[in-house]
């Protein structure tokens, strides 16, 4: 048997801890909460875990690096090889079917690239396609569509 494996024996009941009843209650004066301080103070005082006592935050004090541009535009990245294994010739190809087929999520923008060898003809409405992409869609007989703005 381990410490962490003890427990009461069934139906057995603990009396709650009666703090404040004085130095003989084993829990008097201070309640348990020793002396002075934020958190021996009444009322709900707690502070975030990252909280440091009111020194400067350590992702305050780490040094800011590089340059993050506000106004860029992620695209959900799906190649041509892709398309050709999950899709049937003829198939018109939209961001929607590809996110119920678990290539992207539903608010994606979608980049079509130009990645594998496509045979099949393919009716394709993306947010971006690469310049080999739709040179591939084009060559196989189908083709792109640019939705979006």
């Amino acid at each position: 048997m381990k410490l962490h494996e003890l427990q009461p024996h069934p139906g057995a009941t603990k009396e709650r801890k009666r703090v404040g009843r004085g130095i003989a209650a084993g829990q008097g004066k201070t309640a348990g909460k020793g002396h002075k301080g934020q958190k021996s103070r009444s009322g709900d005082r707690t502070m975030p875990p990252y909280f440091e006592g009111g020194q400067t935050p350590l992702h305050q004090r780490l040094p800011k690096r590089g340059f993050v541009n506000p106004h860029r535009v992620e695209y959900t990245p799906v190649n041509v090889k892709t398309l050709e294994k999950l899709f049937e010739d003829g198939a018109e190809i939209t961001p929607e079917i590809l996110a119920q087929r678990g290539l992207c999520s539903k608010n994606d923008r979608v980049k079509i690239l130009g990645d594998g060898e496509l045979t099949k003809k393919f009716t394709v409405k993306a947010h971006a396609f690469s310049k080999s992409a739709k040179e591939k869609i084009e060559k196989a007989g189908g083709s792109c569509e640019v939705i979006g703005k």
